[in-house]
């Protein structure tokens, strides 16, 4: 299994609900990183809570359109299509960061005036 068909199983856990299978692919001291937020998440607990609350972060009505993964040394990049009710269509993107077959940092990079409907 590569890099990035880990990458990819992350986002089926995510479409499917299923937030066991999610963490199980990150390390116990991972650390996840979203523009906006107050400060880094660390650690498993933390992120199953982040993740558990994501539509309280994501824009009404946010919808994954497509991935696309590119895997390099130790990393993956996702490039995430996705929709709102307010944004007809736009992009992000998250960076994995690998310690063996296990996730221990990811980061993303979105238009935080556009994530939060501001911009059109």
């Amino acid at each position: 299994m590569t890099l990035a068909d880990v990458a990819q199983r992350t986002w089926d856990a995510v479409a499917a609900g299923d937030v066991d299978a999610l963490v199980a692919d990150y390390t116990d001291d991972m650390i996840f990183v979203m523009p906006g937020q107050n400060d880094v998440t660390r650690g498993i607990p933390d992120f199953r809570a982040f993740v558990e609350n994501f539509g309280a972060v994501a824009p009404a009505g946010f919808e994954i359109t497509g991935l696309r993964q590119i895997e390099g040394d130790g990393e993956v990049v996702t490039i995430c299509d996705w929709k709102s009710d307010r944004v007809e269509a736009s992009q992000l993107t998250v960076l994995f960061r690998f310690r063996g077959d296990k996730i221990f940092e990811e980061r993303w990079f979105v238009d935080t005036e556009q994530w939060k409907g501001n911009a059109p």
